[in-house]
This record gives structure tokens, C-alpha cells and sequence, in this order.
């Protein structure tokens, strides 16, 4: 680590860094209400593949959501075999909420693809904050300071439930407002690759959570062409997105096993 990011880790305490977050977060929230209210794309619930197979709807797209399930009970059961390498135990907590996120995500995709509509779209929403926030809060607790990534951890659940609750609220008021839901989900994506390039971290392979984050890229890559991937090899891209998007716990994984203790 340079000179410079030493100097500039000093001269923020863990309280000034928490203020700091926070004070970039409410900002950008202020400047989101200046921004015309994003309702949900009714489009958004039309898939590629909608076969029904056994009375099943969207078959392939519902199976493929059990891969949330199993890579994140898998990593759950994992984790205990390299519990003691992992030196606190809120940081433990915080990477238990990201797998069950990722499990309860599983049901809830699988739930909304049942039965494709807003109202199901909210289960399927719910489990993936809580997932995001978990791996915000680890970035967190890795690279600016492990007092701030925990304390934080409860407070960026909290942010993300509601702006999920809000969205479906105001889809209920007929006036869908998608807005705060982005900036939660897409705010931890500006972030990261920053917090990684300022305060890097040679006490685990961070390069594991650049594969998470090409994960994830991938995934929204094979949502965003789910059509043309459909056509090209008769699997659609949301199904597609599931298996990649559910591979990210995997690397996620990776990251956390090549924690040193002597951090």
C-alpha cells in the first residue's frame, strides 16, 4: 500500500469513514428525487423460454433457480470446516447472510418465475438485497475496516428491504417508482471496484471478488440478451443467468477461504 493510502486510512477513523458512506449514500439519494419516478417495465415479466413442462410454467427458468439454493447451502456447510479461520465472528455473520440470501433467493426466484407478475416479484427482490448488502458489507469490512463493515451491515439490510418495500408500495399506489431499489442495487456496484483500486487488501485474494463482480456482469449480460441467446441455442438467457449469477457464491467462497488469520 502506498504512502499516500496509508496517510489517507489514518486520517479517517472508523466514525469519519461511516459518516463519510453514509453522507455519499444520502446525497445520492437526494439527487434521485429530482429524477423522474421509474416505474416496473410490464415487459420485464416476459421471458424467452415460457414452455410448460408437467404444469409447470417456465419450466427450465424455475429449475434453473435451485442453483442459488444449492451452491448457497453448499458454501453454508463449507464455512464451518474453515470457521476457525475466519477471526471474528461478525465478519462471519455478515458472509452467513450473503449464502442465506443467496438460499432464500433460490425460493423467491423460483416463486416469481412460477408465476410471473409484480406482486411475486417482491420475493424474488427481497432475498437479493439482503445478499447484495451482505457482500457490500464484507467489501466493507475487508478494505476500509472491519468495525465499519459490520456496523454497517445492519443498517444497509435495513436500506435495502425498504427500497424494496417502497417499489412495491408504490406499485400498489399505481404509481410504480423504481428508483431507490437501483440505487441500491447498482450503488454497490460503483463502489466496489473503487474501494478495491484505493484500499487494496493483500491479506486474502481479492482478485476472487473480481471474479464475483465478472460474475455478475455476466449474468446481467444473459438477462439483458435473453431473447437472442434463446434463438441462438434454444436455453434462454434468464436461465442461463440463474446458473452464472448463482456461481458468483462460489467465488464469493473462494475469497473468503484465502483469509489469512494474521490479517
Amino acid at each position: 500500500m502506498s504512502g499516500i493510502k496509508k496517510k489517507c486510512i489514518t486520517a479517517l477513523n472508523d466514525s469519519k469513514i461511516i459518516q463519510l458512506l453514509i453522507g455519499i449514500i444520502a446525497t445520492l439519494v437526494v439527487v434521485v428525487l429530482f429524477i423522474e419516478p421509474i416505474p416496473q417495465d410490464p415487459d420485464y415479466h416476459q421471458f424467452a423460454a415460457q414452455d410448460t413442462v408437467k404444469g409447470i410454467p417456465n419450466m427450465w427458468i424455475v429449475c434453473s433457480s435451485l442453483a442459488f439454493i444449492l451452491v448457497g447451502a453448499a458454501c453454508l456447510v463449507k464455512l464451518k470446516g474453515i470457521h476457525k479461520d475466519i477471526p471474528s465472528n461478525k465478519l462471519r455473520t455478515v458472509i452467513r447472510i450473503f449464502y442465506i440470501g443467496a438460499i432464500l433467493t433460490g425460493f423467491g426466484s423460483g416463486y416469481y418465475h412460477y408465476a410471473p407478475s409484480n406482486d411475486t416479484l417482491l420475493w424474488d427482490r427481497l432475498p437479493m438485497t439482503i445478499s447484495f448488502m451482505a457482500f457490500f458489507s464484507f467489501i466493507l469490512s475487508m478494505h476500509i475496516g472491519e468495525r465499519v463493515g459490520t456496523t454497517l451491515l445492519w443498517p444497509l439490510l435495513a436500506i435495502g428491504i425498504a427500497s424494496v418495500l417502497f417499489w412495491d408500495y408504490s406499485e400498489g399506489l399505481g404509481r410504480g417508482d423504481l428508483r431507490f431499489y437501483a440505487v441500491v442495487q447498482f450503488l454497490p456496484v460503483i463502489l466496489i471496484p473503487l474501494i478495491l483500486f484505493i484500499f487494496p487488501n493483500p491479506a486474502y485474494k481479492q482478485s476472487y471478488i473480481w471474479l464475483v463482480i465478472a460474475v455478475y456482469i455476466a449474468a446481467k449480460l444473459t438477462e439483458q440478451f435473453d431473447y437472442q441467446i434463446f434463438d441462438l441455442c434454444g436455453i434462454s438467457g434468464h436461465t442461463f443467468k440463474h446458473v452464472i449469477a448463482a456461481l458468483a457464491g462460489i467465488a464469493f467462497f473462494l475469497a473468503v477461504k484465502s483469509i489469512r488469520r494474521d490479517r
